[in-house]
Parts: C-alpha cells; structure tokens; sequence
C-alpha cells in the first residue's frame, strides 16, 4: 500500500518530498519527531499504535491525512485535526483532490486551521455556543469525503439531492436543504433562497439583473445565485 501510494503521489505531486516511511505508529511518530514533516499520512489500524493515537501524539505538528479502509473512524481523525481521509483503494482523481487541498495549507500551521475546527468538532470550545455542523459526508464513488464547511461556497437543492459546492468542484448529498439550515451555523450560511444556502464570507458581490432581482456571486465561481423577495433584508443597503 505505501509503494501504491507514493506512485500515485509521484504522479499528482512531482515536487514532493517523501522523507520517510513507517511500518507501524510508533515508528511514525518517531520519525516525525526527527524528520518534522509538513505532512503526515496514516492508515488507521496499524501495529503497537493505531493512526488516531499517532495522530493525537503529532497534533498541531504536521497536516494529517489518513488512508484506511476504514470508514467507520473517520469523525474521530477529524476530531484528532487530520485534514483529509481517504479510503482505500485510493483514486487518482481523489488523491489529487487531496494534493491540491495539502497546497493550500502548506506554510499555514496546522494548528490555524485543522486543530480549530477540531476542537469544534470535540465540543472544546469557550462558549456555550450550539454545536452546528460543521463537516459534512459526501460518498464519491468508493471514497468517503469529509468536506469542511468552511471549504464550502454554497449548497443547492437538486431534486432528491443537495448540491455542495466548492472552489474544487461539486458533490451530492442526499440531506435536504431544510435538514442542512437547521444544522449549520446561521451567522456562517445564509438562506438566500428556498432552494439555496450560501457561505455569507464566501460572497464577492450583490447586484441586480435587468428584472431588479437580487442576484449574488460568489467567490471561486462564475455562477450567479438568485435572492428571492422575502429575502432581501439580508441586503438592505441594496
């Protein structure tokens, strides 16, 4: 499985660096120590220590992303910060998905962003705040994907489905918007339309069409999402 993954790595990044390879946790968690990695993958059932248990021990160290075959962990590798989870077989598109997500971090601390969103997840925070969603599960063909809803640009109903989009592209959901507005942060999404929610620091500008309808577009795309009439107090200055 490491001789698979570092070829699909050599084929989605050229540029990366593989510093070291480890055969069970504690050896991972050693060589990290040594080598100080921007980034960490690990499988979840591994001898003498589990990937949780190794991610725990390099929290806010590296960016995690764990591969495994195993779905059922992967809530707690996000609680323990890991920035993506891939199951195994891993696919190429997926992989490069992953790639260009670990780009963007790269010189950010892991402690900026993941650990965060993980304490989140965890409940740690100071206030007595709701705990709204703030992953969201999308299967893409034999891969669970955990998308932060901070990745998140805006959701769209799409018949028995919910849209998710984002700067790297869209998925499908089977939640419906009414479950995802009840679930997510008001402060944070919007429900501009009856059938769309979007990222309120996602939003670039609002204008209007020919027909005086409010219109917003957002960040990292090129569509046009509509505002209907009993929503525009959100845009009163318009």
């Amino acid at each position: 499985m490491r001789d698979m993954l570092r070829a699909r790595l050599r084929e989605c990044w050229p540029e990366l660096q593989i510093v070291a390879e480890a055969a069970n946790g504690v050896e991972a968690v050693d060589l990290a120590s040594q080598h100080k990695p921007d980034i960490v993958f690990l499988d979840i059932r591994m001898p003498g220590m589990s990937g949780i248990e190794a991610a725990r021990k390099l929290f806010n160290r590296c960016h995690i992303v764990f591969v495994t075959a195993y779905d059922q962990y992967a809530i707690e590798a996000f609680e323990q910060g890991a920035l993506d989870y891939l199951l195994k077989p891993v696919g190429g598109e997926r992989l490069k998905t992953t790639c260009a997500r670990l780009k963007e971090r790269i010189g950010q601390r892991p402690s900026d962003i993941e650990s965060q969103l993980a304490r989140l997840l965890a409940g740690g925070g100071t206030t007595a705040k709701r705990d709204y969603l703030h992953w969201i599960q999308a299967q893409v063909g034999a891969s669970l994907r955990m998308i932060s809803t901070r990745e998140i640009l805006f959701f769209r109903a799409d018949e028995k489905y919910t849209r998710v989009q984002t700067a790297q592209g869209e998925v499908l959901i089977r939640k419906t918007l009414k479950e995802l507005a009840d679930e997510l942060d008001p402060d944070e999404f919007w429900r501009i339309h009856r059938s769309t929610l979007v990222r309120v620091d996602a939003i670039a500008e609002v204008t209007r069409d020919l027909r005086g309808r409010q219109m917003v577009r957002v960040k990292n795309s090129t569509e046009e999402l509509e505002v209907s009439r009993g929503n525009t107090y959100l845009f009163q200055q318009m």
